[in-house]
């Protein structure tokens, strides 16, 4: 299955995430919106404090940033994002409704993250966890390289066809 472009698969992101607020009884906020629509326009994840600039700009006033990182953890918390903490930004989550035991791929040219979700690596996470005596609560492994755009090679099947199905727990 061939991927489709960056803007179009997050202009998709950003129509689940509307899907699935009003699915849950969640309210998307205008302001929920504007942060939505500031991530999906992105080329890669952004930061608080840009995403707080973006949306100074785009409405001509300095915006509060606590409102903001409310914002940002009430897209947390529902798994519509993911926050990346080698970097401390946020990108969208591209496997929405389950748990997550996955990989963050992050170029480290151009900062795009892509997300394969990995059944296998996350029972193995949990295991070794178990084995020391620690109950993991999430999984998210960040990986960083080049992506086959910065490496110039040619994508010729989808990035995400290392997925593994996802454990009905």
């Amino acid at each position: 299955m061939a991927k489709k472009p960056i803007g179009k698969a997050k202009q998709d992101w950003a129509t689940q995430v509307g899907r699935a607020c009003a699915a849950s009884g969640l309210q998307l906020t205008t302001l929920r919106r504007q942060v939505l629509d500031i991530i999906a326009k992105a080329p890669a994840p952004l930061g608080a404090y840009a995403i707080i600039d973006a949306m100074s700009r785009a409405q001509d006033k300095q915006v509060a940033h606590p409102t903001v990182y409310r914002t940002l953890d009430f897209f947390l918390e529902h798994g519509f994002l993911h926050k990346i903490e080698s970097r401390n930004v946020y990108a969208p989550c591209e496997h929405l409704g389950h748990r997550h035991h996955g990989i963050l791929l992050i170029c480290q040219v151009c900062g795009r993250t892509d997300e394969v979700e990995s059944a296998s690596l996350g029972k193995l996470v949990k295991e070794i966890a178990a084995r020391s005596g620690f109950s993991a609560q999430s999984q998210m492994v960040e990986v960083e390289g080049r992506c086959r755009i910065c490496q110039g090679v040619a994508a010729t099947t989808d990035n995400n066809a290392l997925d593994e199905p996802i454990d009905a727990r």
